[in-house]
């Protein structure tokens, strides 16, 4: 697998400029109508009252704040790119989306970031996170005690949920039944990205020994404990649970984590792909988990593979590897993009596009017109632009989400 010839590279930002629009333009809106919030609904075309009846998925509006991150760091330029507003300068910036939409999430949530599930708070401390270094880079302290607030109160629920049981690990929700990399993984990056690496490898070390399977090189789901008390093992291997173990690998370093990280890019590679017969060549696109939650998965595992990508402590192979898989499952999702007519009821609300939920197939087959479009697979289509975008960005552009 090699990279594709830079001299006729995307303009990647662009398009994650596009699919930031799309996406800000179709699901978000303000929370019950409050001033200085922000919230996205699950599905459209949906009203505001329907959206109230909702589940509204708090894992999925992390996800969505990460990507409104991604976009606010875009926005502050760098030497090939001036700073600009991705949305115009007579709209609100991603920044300031984020920040509204953290706010959003605490209303929503019945004014604590707390709920019954530890990775659901992992993903958001992760976005939090991301964007408290954001506002301290742009000097802005419009919501930063909100920010230390959550991820204080996150911190203390990760500490309860990584516990002996089992040997090690973190619980996936507070009836600790299971523990699961879903959890185990994205708790352990935020240990390593709080200043515990101690905590965070320890987490690793236990997905090594009791999820990692060495056949296929990759992570399975996790271990159940039983009524009976037998230890249950839950065999299934899904896109979004290598992506955090990868990224609290090169997170961690040392020549240990960084040689998992090539195995683990390697084994992605191998064994979680799937043709691209939109792209018109040989080459390969990181398969995806479908819709609902699954439709998130696979934006998740590019997130953490551009960082591959990057990393000049990884080998060669292994970085273009890396780049390769997240560049082709981009130029898929963006081949397979369904413009909106100007009567589509989805374009009402400024949105120009669709994206599909896999890309081997085109959105017009995903989501035909007069269908209902989930935020996930959206959510994901961005994410996988933006990781695209990371890549070309200078390796110390990238030192804040490598190191930070």
């Amino acid at each position: 697998m090699t990279p594709a010839d830079s001299s006729a590279a995307p303009n990647w930002s662009f398009r994650a400029d596009e699919a930031a629009r799309a996406v800000t333009r179709l699901f978000g809106q303000r929370l019950f109508f409050l001033p200085g919030t922000h919230i996205a609904a699950i599905v459209r075309p949906s009203g505001r009252l329907k959206n109230l009846v909702r589940p509204w998925h708090y894992w999925w509006q992390a996800q969505y704040l990460d990507c409104l991150v991604d976009a606010g760091r875009r926005e502050l330029g760098s030497d090939s790119q001036p700073a600009a507003r991705f949305d115009g300068e007579n709209r609100a910036s991603a920044g300031q989306l984020a920040s509204r939409l953290a706010t959003g999430i605490r209303l929503r949530n019945f004014l604590t970031f707390v709920n019954d599930y530890f990775d659901d708070m992992a993903w958001l401390a992760l976005a939090t996170r991301r964007l408290e270094d954001l506002a301290e880079e742009t000097r802005n302290p419009a919501g930063r005690r909100r920010n230390s607030k959550a991820l204080k109160s996150l911190s203390l629920q990760f500490d309860s949920a990584s516990t002996d049981d089992l040997g090690g690990g973190t619980f996936w929700s507070k009836k600790r039944d299971f523990k699961n990399t879903p959890a185990t993984a994205p708790v352990a990056l935020y240990y390593a990205r709080d200043g515990n690496p101690a905590k965070a490898q320890a987490l690793l070390d236990w997905l090594d020994a009791r999820l990692y399977d060495p056949a296929q090189g990759l992570y399975q789901d996790g271990l159940r404990i039983s009524g009976a008390g037998d230890v249950v093992l839950e065999s299934a291997i899904y896109t979004y649970n290598q992506g955090p173990v990868l990224g609290a690998l090169l997170e961690l370093g040392g020549p240990a984590n960084l040689d998992r990280a090539s195995s683990l890019v390697a084994s992605v590679a191998r064994s979680l792909t799937l043709p691209a017969p939109l792209l018109g060549r040989s080459a390969t696109v990181l398969r995806c988990e479908g819709s609902g939650d699954g439709g998130l998965f696979t934006g998740i595992l590019a997130r953490y593979l551009a960082l591959a990508a990057v990393d000049g402590r990884l080998p060669a192979e292994t970085r273009a590897t890396a780049a390769a898989l997240v560049n082709d499952t981009a130029e898929a999702l963006w081949e397979g993009r369904r413009l909106l007519a100007a009567e589509d009821p989805l374009a009402r609300r400024g949105s120009r596009l669709i994206f599909s939920a896999q890309p081997e197939l085109p959105a017009r087959r995903s989501y035909p017109p007069g269908t209902a479009v989930e935020l996930s697979t959206q959510l994901q289509a961005w994410m996988v632009l933006e990781a695209a975008a990371a890549i070309v960005r200078k390796p110390s552009e990238l030192s804040h989400d490598i190191v930070s």
